[in-house]
């Protein structure tokens, strides 16, 4: 049986939509359960049962029952993510399973024999631990999706009219306060402009042409699980841009606040006098940052627990003045060959401008000096075998006609744009991760909030990049 949240994220708007975007998780030592009362377009419960890293569903009209002698139907549906048993709110009318969702019951449960196996001959027998589901169950298939959801004899049988229960085990509302809340919050949230708790000043501040600044913190805020990964103890430095579209930018790379969710590092061995320089640890970190103006996040290449040991090294492809797209494509081939001879794995992202990114993940080289040279002398290979196509130097001068492939970033204290980044451009582009088929169909300004939002819903391209061990 495969597993797969294509089909999930297939059929909703992430932009439009609070449900987790979700992945494929490893499970824990106890494989949990959740039953979703869903108020759509029909009134039904959601079965789901956790299974190879996401969640089996099935589509119960009558929900469950304690009777011995009831069969109720139980539809199966396309998988979905792990992080959805903790959902509980209201999808927008107009899209796929427009409603509102509560957390009816949850827990976890015991399986015993193969679940995959049993799957395909169509019988799954488990026992419940919820809160108000408890004791042996069975699924039986029939035809097609078509399940049948059984209570086994055991002591638990005809209990009582489970139905009865009308709130969340989680938060104690009923399914009207549930909406109620959602709404209220949706429109507080847009007046005061409050996400994930930060509140938001000014957030109908036009940053860029038709973005306010709230937008560029819901932006965050959806992306932030495929991002922070990315963030995740590295130094930071960011662009600032407090006036918006019509104001002035500057650089920070120095801690200049006490906010919730960030840390700080002392680095002495730079010119600088001050050494207080920091990193993001979470979502109230990250939005925190938006809230100070911070819209565009560079990254070291080392992290905080070892700073002088990198593992991330990034070439930046740095084309001409007018130097057309095919000239520059063809350089993000040739240098992915050289690093293919190298028998190095590569991972591909538009820079948000001119060129394109060809980010390395790299543990073998234990010092700055080693790290540096290295990209250095990748780059000095490039310029040897296409001495008219490529140089190492980064001058004006010397790049007449030629890309610059720059590995100068792969130096301490030097950062480079962080995947899923809002570069400050007139467009608000977004420095995106993207597959080494889309090369030839994606150009480096071409993604856009709207765009990088509408991706997430794709299977990520850079899903093994933390797997890589090289």
């Amino acid at each position: 049986m495969k597993d797969n949240l294509k089909l999930y994220h297939a059929k909703r708007n992430f932009s439009k939509t609070k449900e987790p975007v979700g992945v494929h998780k490893r499970k824990g030592k106890k494989l949990h359960f959740v039953i979703q009362h869903h108020l759509a377009r029909k009134d039904h419960y959601d079965f789901r049962l956790e299974h190879n890293g996401v969640l089996k569903s099935w589509a119960v009209p009558k929900g469950p029952s304690y009777n011995l002698l009831d069969r109720r139907l139980a539809v199966l549906v396309e998988d979905h993510p792990l992080d959805y048993r903790t959902f509980e709110g209201t999808i927008p009318k107009g899209l796929y399973g427009g409603g509102t969702v509560m957390a009816w019951d949850e827990g976890y449960y015991e399986y015993e024999g193969d679940f995959a196996k049993d799957f395909q001959k169509g019988t799954l027998k488990f026992t419940l631990y919820g809160s108000r589901l408890r004791g042996r169950w069975t699924l039986v298939h029939f035809k097609k999706n078509n399940w049948l959801l059984i209570k086994e004899r055991d002591h638990y049988a005809g209990f009582q009219n489970i139905l009865e229960f009308q709130t969340s085990v989680r938060t104690g509302r009923t399914m009207e306060e549930i909406e109620n809340d959602v709404s209220k919050k949706m429109i507080t949230s847009k007046v005061r402009g409050i996400v994930d708790g930060i509140l938001i000043s000014h957030p109908q501040k036009l940053v860029f042409k038709n973005i306010t600044k709230f937008d560029i913190a819901l932006y965050y805020q959806k992306v932030y699980e495929r991002m922070f990964p990315f963030l995740n103890q590295r130094l930071i430095s960011t662009i600032r841009f407090p006036d918006g579209q019509h104001g002035e930018t500057f650089f920070k790379k120095h801690l200049n606040n006490n906010d919730v969710g960030i840390g700080m590092v002392h680095v002495k061995s730079f010119k600088s006098k001050r050494s207080d320089y920091y990193y993001i640890k979470g979502i109230t970190g990250l939005l925190s940052e938006v809230q100070r103006n911070s819209y565009e996040f560079h990254l070291w290449g080392s992290q905080v627990g070892d700073l002088e040991c990198p593992n991330i090294m990034v070439f930046d492809l740095d084309p001409d003045e007018g130097m057309g797209i095919h000239q520059v494509r063809q350089g993000v081939r040739d240098l992915k060959s050289v690093l293919d001879e190298l028998q190095l794995i590569s991972f591909l992202k538009t820079s948000g401008g001119k060129g394109y990114h060809v980010v390395v993940p790299i543990y073998s080289l234990k010092t700055w000096e080693d790290f540096r040279d290295f990209a250095q002398n990748v780059a000095k290979l490039l310029e040897t075998k296409w001495p008219q196509r490529y140089t190492s130097n980064g001058r004006k001068e010397k790049r007449q006609g030629k890309i610059f492939i720059d590995w100068i970033r792969n130096t301490k204290g030097a950062t480079s744009v962080a995947p899923y980044s809002i570069r400050i451009r007139k467009k608000a582009t977004v420095s995106m991760p993207i597959s080494w088929s889309e090369l030839d169909k994606v150009k480096p300004d071409e993604i856009s909030i709207d765009k990088a939002l509408k991706r997430l819903k794709r299977k990520d391209p850079w899903a093994h990049f933390f797997d890589i061990d090289q």
